[in-house]
């Protein structure tokens, strides 16, 4: 065997090596990745019932509701154009509000409404520590 055919037999099988542990990566990541959809996304999508994923957008003024049992919320996410309701068990961020920011992580139920075990608001990117907030009131002016 010459040495460009060794040479090209070395690099096929890298090559087969390499799509090989892409592969692998790809159906492990398959079953532990939860995709981001918009209220919008998910009516696209079908409503993919059973299916892992991040719902994400505002949550709607006055739809945010607690249940006689106090652990579970019920609120609607929405991204102006379409909204999801959502079910929530468990103490919301301190951040939760209406008309902030949300991701629920969970899936789809039969009846087409969000039931999430995890809730991350969002905070406002104008956010400020009130520490820093407060010395950036005392500051005026650097040129007196």
């Amino acid at each position: 065997m010459k040495a460009k055919h060794q040479r090209l037999t070395l690099v096929l099988l890298a090559l087969a090596a390499v799509v090989g542990a892409g592969l692998l990566a790809l159906s492990a990541l398959k079953d532990q990745a939860a995709f981001f959809y918009s209220p919008s996304d998910l009516a696209a999508a079908g409503n993919p019932v059973g299916q892992r994923m991040r719902l994400g957008g505002m949550v709607a003024v006055g739809s945010v509701a607690k249940l006689a049992d106090g652990v579970t919320t019920r609120f609607v996410v929405t991204d102006n154009a379409r909204t999801v309701a959502v079910v929530y068990k468990g103490i919301v961020p301190d951040l939760f509000r209406e008309g902030s920011g949300v991701v629920a992580e969970g899936q789809v139920a039969a009846n087409g409404g969000f039931v999430a075990d995890t809730i991350l608001a969002k905070h406002d990117e104008r956010y400020m520590p009130p520490q820093m907030a407060g010395k950036m009131h005392k500051t005026e002016t650097l040129e007196k």
